[in-house]
């Protein structure tokens, strides 16, 4: 079975047929986080497992599975108990291709599905990084960067006239799996520095490259400037310049 299929069962475990007979309110409003639990542990004796007075989404045996898709700074207490026993993997979803669709709550209504222009990219999952930034450089930790097709269901309950700005997320359908990038050690931060940017270069030039905003450029070059991917090497008015290290082979 391949990932793609392993990810569609898991996806047909969660989901199954009753979304198709009586609609999205029968869902969890986690399904996303138990799709990633079933497809990386079909074992559910596996699944929420007490180890050191917290639970662990999964635990294989000798090593640990979790599934976050927001607030990183949750985990510390757990990275803190859990690193120096067994190798964890964190699990960040990240939504790759999205569809909108809206919920009146006071008629029960669906609007019609609309698709996102934004695709997702591994830079947002540096903010949530940054949370934890003191255990990255642990050689027991390892990052899954999930990419997900998927449908995002949102309550018409924000401030707008439109109710949409500041609304509320109901829940998130995976759809399907396109890729993942893995983190394992220091280094493979490399593979989110653009291969020949032009060197020495700014924040602002960084998220030119790679299609980001400048305040999230900043965050990520501070992450591989601690991952020893990149270094600081001087400034060009005021604004620091970087190079990329050269690491060995």
């Amino acid at each position: 079975m391949t990932d793609k299929e392993r990810f569609e069962w898991a996806r047909d475990k969660i989901v199954g047929t009753e979304r198709e007979k009586q609609g999205i309110g029968t869902l969890s409003e986690k399904t996303v986080h138990a799709v990633l639990k079933n497809f990386y542990a079909p074992d559910e004796d596996m699944h929420e497992i007490p180890i050191e007075g917290c639970v662990a989404d999964i635990y294989t045996g000798t090593e640990i599975v979790e599934i976050q898709t927001r607030n990183f700074d949750r985990m510390r207490d757990k990275l803190g108990k859990f690193l120096p026993l067994y190798p964890v993997t964190i699990v960040y979803p990240i939504p790759y291709e999205k569809w909108l669709i809206w919920i009146d709550e006071e008629t029960g209504e669906f609007s019609s599905r609309r698709k996102s222009p934004v695709k997702g990219n591994p830079y947002v999952a540096f903010k949530e990084l940054y949370r934890i930034k003191n255990f990255l450089l642990d050689e027991n930790l390892h990052l899954k960067f999930v990419f997900i097709n998927m449908e995002e269901y949102r309550l018409l309950n924000g401030w707008s006239r439109d109710r949409k700005k500041g609304s509320s997320r109901f829940d998130r359908i995976p759809l399907e799996l396109v890729e993942v990038m893995d983190i394992d050690c220091p280094r493979d931060y490399l593979q989110l520095v653009p291969y020949g940017i032009p060197e020495p270069f700014t924040v602002k030039e960084f998220a030119k490259e790679v299609h980001i905003r400048a305040s999230l450029a900043q965050v990520v070059l501070q992450i591989l400037a601690y991952a020893g991917v990149v270094e600081r090497v001087g400034k060009k008015g005021n604004a620091y310049l970087y190079k990329v290290l050269e690491g060995d082979e």
